[in-house]
């Protein structure tokens, strides 16, 4: 007799590797299911930026009129935290605990970090916004609370990431990794575009009393979906937390991992590429109210289709480069696409046609997310298994740190360039530059990248002709 359900199941089983993305890179020991909840605390970085960056940052600089440069000083602040990424990685390779973790500790810290900075950021808005009783007080300390919240939550999005995804790479053989880092950071894109769809629905009637609703909400739902995504998935080692051998010095372990060929010029790049894309950030949303006219809630679902570019582009990274190709390659061909997206950008302002701005938008998300999954992919392949942690770090605090100076140098330009221009200067005028000044850094990403690219088509060529 035919078993009609026997082959019903086998039919949606096959579905999971064809249509899901990197549905293939479970296995046995760590089922999908497992995998993909252990990325909530992706979802949870990801509802995090969307707030600082997204919501944030335009409601501060065009509803509550704080300056752009004190807003990108603001979202810079986490730019202090950043370098000590490398630490935290470098850390929690070498964690001891009582119960033999060495992921976990570290994750559940960066968890509190994040709650506690949005605790604080609703009173610092009502101060800024003059709701009520909060009308007396002293702006200065609405700000100077609002910089305390963004260095929180910046500081302990930084622990869980660099962390979370070491876990995840320990979960994994070496040859899944550029996979289980693409699933990760999907998860990240979605946890942005999620949000942005979320808060631009609940912020279409937006009144300063219902944006701390939702900054509460995101504080409630951080520590949710972290405990979700931290439970029971490090094994406790007692033998390691019973060991009394002297634990590596950091110093060692960073010359060691720096004297690697290509270790610094990699970061060099990474530096480059990540403010070449991330100057934006802090002027992408008020460019959108102030040039295309858009609302809050509309640049607030700007923030989605910068991540649906991304999805795309996390997407075919990591299946593209699972058939081995070279991980810098990649990322260099993600520079070359953000060169002109952002010219796209300049032209929309030209033409004041909002959709090229939002086409332009999605290609930056996605040239962001081949760049940023090639390197990454290079360098977790530049060090041993053991110094997983360490190279993800070095890797954020790079990516981190390049991106803060470039978010705080973006809006001080504009500031001053509307302060130089005058009154009579259209507003676009402030932000061309800038984007152009993005295009070059990329361009000098591509430069920098130059050599490994010629090493490697020259490495390919002489192995060719020796098998011949």
């Amino acid at each position: 007799m035919f078993d009609y359900r026997r082959v019903a199941l086998n039919q949606i089983a096959r579905i999971g590797p064809r249509f899901l993305p990197f549905a293939d890179v479970a296995s046995a020991e760590v089922p999908l299911a497992r995998l993909l909840r252990l990325s909530l605390f992706q979802l949870s970085v990801g509802m995090a930026l969307v707030m600082l960056y997204g919501t944030l940052n335009r409601v501060m600089i065009v509803e509550l009129a704080v300056p752009a440069t004190i807003v990108a000083v603001m979202l810079a602040l986490p730019l202090v935290f950043a370098p000590f990424r490398t630490l935290i990685g470098f850390r929690s390779d070498n964690h001891r605990s009582a119960l033999g973790w060495r992921r976990v500790p570290y994750i559940w810290r960066g968890t509190l970090l994040q709650f506690g900075g949005f605790a604080v950021m609703p009173w610092a808005l009502l101060v800024l916004s003059g709701f009520n009783e909060a009308a007396d007080a002293p702006r200065w300390i609405g700000i100077s609370a609002a910089a305390f919240s963004f260095l929180m939550v910046g500081a302990g999005a930084h622990m869980v990431q660099t962390v979370g995804l070491a876990l995840a790479t320990d979960l994994m053989p070496e040859k899944d990794q550029p996979r289980v880092v693409g699933l990760m950071f999907v998860m990240f894109l979605l946890g942005m575009a999620i949000s942005a769809l979320v808060f631009g629905w609940l912020l279409q009637d937006y009144t300063p009393f219902r944006l701390i609703q939702v900054v509460q909400g995101v504080a409630v739902m951080t520590v949710v979906l972290n405990l979700l995504a931290m439970w029971k998935q490090e094994a406790r080692d007692r033998t390691r937390a019973a060991s009394t051998a002297p634990a590596p010095e950091f110093r060692e372990a960073w010359f060691q991992f720096a004297a690697r060929p290509g270790a610094v010029r990699l970061l060099v790049m990474i530096a480059l590429g990540t403010a070449g894309f991330g100057m934006a950030d802090v002027l992408m949303e008020p460019y959108g109210g102030q040039v295309l006219g858009m609302t809050v809630s509309q640049t607030t679902y700007l923030t989605a289709v910068l991540s649906a570019g991304g999805l795309l582009g996390f997407a075919l990274a990591s299946r593209v480069l699972m058939r081995g190709t070279d991980p810098l390659r990649f990322a260099s061909l993600g520079a070359s696409v953000g060169v002109p997206a952002f010219a796209m950008v300049i032209l929309a302002a030209w033409v004041q046609y909002l959709p090229l701005f939002v086409a332009a938008t999605f290609v930056a998300g996605f040239g962001a997310a081949l760049f940023s999954h090639g390197t990454l992919v290079a360098s977790m392949r530049s060090a041993p298994r053991e110094q997983v942690g360490l190279a993800l770090g070095s890797w954020g605090a790079v990516q981190a740190t390049a991106m803060g100076i470039a978010v705080a140098l973006g809006g001080a330009a504009r500031d001053l360039i509307l302060v130089k221009g005058g009154p009579e200067m259209a507003v676009e005028f402030a932000y061309i530059p800038v984007f152009a000044f993005e295009m070059l850094l990329l361009v000098l990403a591509l430069a920098v990248a130059a050599p490994f690219l010629r090493d490697r088509i020259a490495g390919a060529a002489a192995q060719n002709s020796y098998v011949r």
